[in-house]
């Protein structure tokens, strides 16, 4: 499987939300050689590609509704799954698997965590278009 996708607990308290990388995506990832932190505008689409190397692990923070749009690879169907918003959701993403996010919200910005195995490299993400 070359997606994966998990509900992450909220352990925060009176003073906020809080969320841990569970060692499975620690695990998943390995050596941790990029990380960084995106919004996404209402209505737009960050992803729409696959990566030939690198694993990702992906934290979308609640606040918006939103969707995950991903295939299995090279000639299979497109997938997706709808979120409310309500909680954060980790997305581990094989070599390999298509993926895109979409902003389903109105006027929110949907914002997540990206770690990645391997530093950023333009040469190793190909455009696969899903959503």
């Amino acid at each position: 499987m070359k997606i994966r996708i998990l509900e992450l607990g909220n352990t925060g308290d009176a003073r906020g939300s809080s969320f841990t990388m569970p060692f499975e995506a620690l695990d998943f990832i390995g050596h941790l050689a990029d990380m960084h932190l995106a919004s996404t505008a209402s209505g737009a689409v960050r992803g729409n590609h696959y990566h030939l190397r690198r694993r990702e692990a992906i934290v979308l923070l609640p606040g918006t509704a939103w969707s995950l749009h991903w295939d299995e690879g090279e000639g299979t169907s497109a997938q997706n799954r709808q979120f409310d918003g309500g909680s954060a959701v980790l997305v581990l993403v094989s070599p390999g698997g298509s993926h895109a996010v979409r902003n389903d919200g109105t006027a929110t910005p949907l914002w997540l965590v990206a770690c990645s195995s391997e530093p950023y490299d333009p040469a190793e993400t190909v455009v696969r278009k899903l959503v």
